[in-house]
């Protein structure tokens, strides 16, 4: 019953601007991006009527890229690096380590470069501080301390030369190896009690197919997303969220956006993206862009986009990074329910 409405899904021909109800700018541009036999292709891997099919491996490693120069936080980031920058009481990037954690990840890659010592020093073992602490009957607080050295195993790898996000993906390649691996950008945070890269995985598993998260966005904010063409795929139990992509397209004018659905900052991909960033040639800014080995990864194996749930803020965005602190600090256990009270005593 499941295989046959896969293959009803994938013969459906729908805009997106029907889904669920919702008011998305949409063009149906099918000759632009041509998937020829992609229903084969996108069929569920272990889900296959073939007993041979093999197995879709776990998702064991994230690729998290940290070597930016930060400049749109200058002059916070002139001696710091913006992943390090605290949202209330942690490191933009700490959050994004916790919410590996909690997606079932074990292992990070940390893609650093110069000037970011200090994101090692924080995943390391402290000590001297945690002696310190626990002599002066602080035991909880080393006890927190030691935590953040022991939440997963963390490697680091440099992008010598700051060449785009595809080019620091690609920089990951002999550490991640031959095996399916999440990508988190340090300084997008989406909090929440069901991880986004968590409900990536989950697509993954279930498909064997590789697959971003996006978020649907103003119409006239386009030009500052990577915006993708896709059109539905309701597979159970994923619903109405799950779409297949037939092409990706980075910043596009609102008048030429093919929808209001953008990239988000998660993605969860097979080890073929690292062939696809191989053959990709510089793009904007004279960078290798992920967006565009995204593309040809859709074409030749096919790509998921997910409407996750939950919510994100661009915290390396002075703006972003304000409403960021805001809504964490209301959700703060410690915090919450007097940073409250004090905010409804400011005349707005």
């Amino acid at each position: 019953m499941l295989a046959h409405a896969w293959t009803s899904d994938f013969r459906a021909v729908a805009r997106i601007d029907k889904l669920a109800g919702s008011q998305l700018l949409c063009k149906r541009n099918v000759a632009r991006s041509p998937l020829r036999g992609f229903s084969k292709i996108m069929a569920p891997n272990s889900l296959s009527s073939s007993s041979d099919a093999a197995p879709v491996r776990k998702v064991r490693k994230a690729v998290l890229p940290a070597a930016g120069l930060g400049t749109r936080f200058l002059p916070a980031t002139k001696a710091q690096p913006k992943e390090m920058l605290a949202v209330v009481d942690k490191p933009q990037i700490q959050y994004v380590a916790e919410e590996c954690v909690a997606s079932g990840i074990e292992h990070i890659i940390i893609v650093t470069g110069k000037g970011k010592n200090s994101i090692e020093d924080h995943f390391d073992n402290a000590p001297m501080l945690e002696r310190f602490l626990e002599e002066r009957g602080k035991k909880d607080q080393a006890e927190m301390v030691r935590r953040i050295s022991n939440m997963l195993q963390v490697s680091y790898t440099r992008q010598k030369e700051p060449l785009g996000l595809g080019h620091a993906v690609l920089v990951a390649r002999d550490l991640v190896g031959d095996e399916p691996f999440a990508v988190l950008l340090g300084d997008v945070l989406i909090p929440g009690e069901n991880p986004a890269t968590k409900q990536l995985i989950e697509v993954y598993q279930a498909t064997g197919v590789g697959a971003i998260a996006v978020e649907e966005v103003p119409k006239d904010k386009t030009h500052l997303y990577g915006i993708v063409d896709a059109e539905p795929a309701p597979l159970p139990p994923f619903g109405a969220r799950l779409l297949r992509i037939r092409d990706l397209v980075e910043k596009p004018k609102p008048k030429d956006a093919p929808s209001n659905l953008a990239v988000t900052g998660r993605y969860v991909l097979p080890p073929a993206i690292f062939d696809c960033l191989a053959r990709t040639k510089p793009g904007a800014g004279n960078e290798i862009q992920l967006t565009d080995a995204l593309r040809i990864l859709a074409q030749e194996q096919g790509l998921w986009a997910y409407i996750y749930e939950g919510i994100s803020y661009d915290a390396g965005d002075k703006l972003g990074f304000l409403k960021a602190t805001v809504e964490l600090a209301l959700l703060n256990p410690e915090l919450g329910a007097a940073f409250r009270e004090y905010l409804k005593t400011l005349k707005l």
